[in-house]
């Protein structure tokens, strides 16, 4: 049948991978860091991943493709579906207080941590969790901490850190952040993401959050080298 779909331009595409994870059909992926549409029948053509692409790599073309089967959609979002957080105790929102690292093992020679919540992860951080508020927000991608052998003090020291990947997440970065953002008194956003192409979509997702939130938020963007330098 003749219908409207969607259209990637490979040219045009950054892998940054926010178009697959708006696409919640599964159409989409994430294939030798370009986004492919992989199954004309998941794709219902309501174009949710028109909006996330940063790089205006996707359209709407009327061509012969498969019916959408919303059938197949389902039985695949649930072969796919992520376990629900439960009362999993590494899953609770709590404040942690900084400590000097005097009290720990001499095995090991600790540096102090500057975390100063848990968890860390943008899709488990509760949205109206108190340390939110007055809080300068740290959005990291989760490989910066492992190149940046100073990052708990040049980035995070007196920051709430949020961590992810969203070239690996399947899940909403720009409405989890925005209503981070619109929920709390969020002073300062920094962005820390690496020079590859996929970590520009945390970066878009983050001004996307600030835009939408309607606020006018003081924003920085670090960039950091694979070799562990900021650029």
């Amino acid at each position: 049948m003749v219908r409207k779909i969607i259209k990637i331009d490979e040219e045009k595409c950054d892998g940054c991978g926010l178009c697959a994870n708006a696409c919640h059909e599964g159409a989409i992926a994430i294939i030798d860091g370009k986004a492919k549409l992989v199954r004309d029948d998941y794709c219902d053509g309501l174009g949710k991943c028109l909006p996330v692409c940063h790089t205006g790599a996707i359209c709407f073309e009327e061509r012969e493709a498969a019916e959408y089967n919303e059938e197949a959609v389902k039985a695949n979002q649930a072969q796919n579906a992520e376990p629900l957080i439960c009362g999993c105790p590494g899953t609770m929102a709590h404040a942690i207080e900084c400590r000097s690292g005097a009290d720990e093992p001499q095995a090991y020679e600790s540096i102090p941590s500057m975390l100063r919540q848990w968890p860390v992860q943008v899709r488990l951080v509760p949205v109206n969790a108190p340390y939110f508020n007055d809080a300068n927000l740290l959005v990291a991608a989760d490989c910066a901490a492992y190149a940046f052998g100073n990052f708990h003090q040049m980035f995070m020291k007196n920051k709430i850190t949020i961590i992810g990947c969203p070239k690996l997440d399947d899940f909403d970065y720009i409405t989890k952040l925005s209503e981070i953002i619109r929920h709390n008194n969020i002073k300062s956003v920094m962005v820390v993401k690496m020079e590859v192409p996929c970590c520009s979509g945390i970066e878009h997702a983050s001004v996307a959050a600030i835009g939408s939130s309607g606020k006018q938020i003081p924003f920085e963007v670090i960039t950091l080298s694979t070799s562990g330098t900021v650029i």
